[in-house]
């Protein structure tokens, strides 16, 4: 079992660049096969979800051509198979992006009921009042969603909670229906504007991505094209915060600026020196005390709940008393018990933690619960005093390519150890 093995207590300093956000990339992953052309898409990030997400692809018969570790070349003419029961992909979240894909093109999908992190319930009614709203029959049973349609017609969709499943799962389906499809209170975060993008750059004809009323005209067929996946900006906020929580100074680089608004806004509070570039943020905490601030997660373009963590064990170290609510997922704080064995006062009230700042964390072992949590507690290992030893890292590899690998660039004392002997090796070598 690997784990990451961290000697905390020095300052990140230097440069890293950021990969291809992951959670646009899975859903332009699935919506690559919605044309029977060549696809090429570029600045992927290699992490586990990706490579699920490419396999189970793979096996329903989408031709799947690795160019490099970040490129890959998708054909979708051949696809045999429309139920996607495929052996791990229960394990991510986004597998229930095939089934708007396949809808869409063949009017039929199957799919698996997807998993992911265990941070609280996702329910898919949305997705399936979406696709009834456009014709389409759907059945749920054996733990299979499976979805129909003779024919799929545009309509107009309310979405009664924002949801950024199914603000996109719709948004592909509706691409080849006919005549024109309405979303009300659709989600407007940046990986729903960069598939609503890629689905145009195939010939689609898509409006209003990024505010809270989309409108989609169908067309008869997309075509093949070439897209770049938009910057990880959930990558681009642990490093931020990674910066912050060790008063380093880092550039965070490939980034767009405006995607981290709200992050850096928080880091202000917090006391930190922030300036922004072109394509890069630096974050500045040298011999800066942090302050105590409140944060609430909400849709973008409010603060993510992808963040909530990372920004909680940086608030665990500034003087006051600090409250994060979080508004999205109830399972979000399950991570608390192991920060609080790293020395942190942290007390969860419903969907609030009531936070104590403390003037250090200690080294302890601890196990990540899920992917944000999990590079959280990194980040505390990373401030700590001592050896942190992280379990469960799979998690973590799921989103984050390299994750130890950048850290070392920005000289931390963290080795990715796949036994207990390479562990306690590197503790001796630190220590």
């Amino acid at each position: 079992m690997e784990q990451f093995v961290i000697k905390g207590g020095k300052p990140l300093q230097g440069h890293v660049t950021i990969g291809g956000a992951k959670n646009a990339a899975l859903a332009i992953l699935a919506a690559a096969i919605m044309t029977d052309d060549d696809v090429v898409i570029d600045n992927l990030p290699d992490v586990r979800d990706i490579n699920v997400m490419l396999d189970a692809m793979g096996e329903i018969g989408a031709k799947v051509e690795r160019i490099d570790r970040h490129t890959v070349r998708i054909n979708g003419r051949n696809i045999e198979a429309l139920s996607v029961d495929y052996e791990y992909i229960k394990k991510i979240r986004a597998s229930y992006y095939l089934l708007g894909a396949l809808l869409g093109k063949y009017k039929k999908a199957e799919v698996a009921l997807p998993g992911g992190c265990a941070i609280g319930a996702r329910p898919i009614d949305l997705h399936v009042k979406g696709f009834k709203a456009l014709g389409a029959e759907i059945d749920i049973g054996y733990g299979l969603i499976s979805a129909k349609a003779k024919w799929l017609a545009g309509n107009h969709i309310y979405l009664d909670k924002v949801s950024v499943g199914a603000t996109i799962n719709i948004l592909m389906a509706a691409t080849l229906a006919d005549g024109k499809t309405v979303i009300e209170n659709a989600a407007k975060e940046p990986h729903v504007v960069d598939v609503a993008n890629f689905l145009n750059s195939m010939g689609a004809n898509i409006r209003g991505a990024g505010t809270d009323v989309i409108r989609i005209v169908g067309v008869p067929a997309l075509h093949g094209t070439e897209y770049s996946v938009i910057p990880d900006q959930i990558e681009a906020g642990t490093f931020m915060f990674a910066a912050a929580a060790t008063h380093g100074n880092v550039t965070v680089h490939n980034v767009i600026p405006r995607h981290l608004e709200a992050t850096t806004a928080k880091l202000l509070e917090a006391g930190c020196e922030i300036t922004e570039y072109d394509d890069a943020v630096r974050v500045n905490a040298e011999g800066i005390p942090l302050r105590h601030t409140q944060v609430t997660t909400l849709p973008y373009p409010g603060f993510p709940t992808d963040m909530q963590p990372q920004m909680t064990v940086v608030l665990g170290l500034a003087e006051g008393t600090s409250t994060v609510t979080e508004s999205i997922f109830e399972n979000r704080f399950k991570y608390v018990d192991e920060l609080t064995r790293m020395g942190a006062h942290i007390q969860v009230e419903s969907n609030i933690a009531i936070i104590t700042g403390v003037e250090r964390y200690t080294g302890a072992r601890v196990s990540a619960p899920d992917l944000r949590a999990g590079a959280a507690l990194c980040i505390a290992g990373l401030a700590a005093d001592g050896i942190t030893v992280i379990d469960d890292v799979y998690y973590i590899q799921r989103g984050y390519e390299s994750f130890e690998k950048k850290m070392q660039g920005l000289g931390a004392n963290m080795e990715l150890a796949d036994s207990e002997r390479a562990a306690q090796k590197f503790i001796l070598k630190v220590s």
